[in-house]
């Protein structure tokens, strides 16, 4: 049984990148996983991804570039204030202005620096560098 289908996605890609692949499938699909999945695109991580109908739950065929080093979810999924995006950045991230904290908000899923430009807060979800 799969709790959370969000960090499968994200370990099968960590696992693939770390192994050298070129591609990788997530069997379980959501909305949720397609629109972090884009955030990753747009952001030069991946470089593409298509959702292909299986008959169950679906699933993405995921192409990757080989720039992620690491990847995961952010569990709890805290709820954060716009002010309070650089402390989550400092225990999450690497370095300063390296990597991405993806976040949901009023907005829909964007990074952390998009959030900060809206002046808007929301739950995190994964981050990735």
């Amino acid at each position: 049984m799969q709790s959370d289908p969000l960090n499968d996605a994200m370990c099968v890609m960590k696992n693939a990148a770390t192994n050298g692949k070129k591609e990788c499938t997530i069997s379980l699909s959501s909305k949720l996983i397609g629109r972090v999945l884009k955030v990753m695109q747009d952001h030069g991580y991946i470089n593409q991804f298509e959702y292909v109908e299986n008959g169950k739950a679906g699933e993405f065929h995921v192409m990757l570039k080989g720039a992620i080093n690491n990847c995961g979810v952010i569990k709890p999924r805290y709820s954060v204030r716009t002010d309070e995006i650089e402390k989550f950045e400092a225990r999450f991230l690497p370095a300063q202005d390296f990597g991405l904290l993806i976040m949901t908000t009023t907005a829909g899923v964007i990074t952390q620096d998009r959030a900060k430009e809206l002046g808007i807060g929301g739950k995190l979800l994964a981050y990735v560098y």
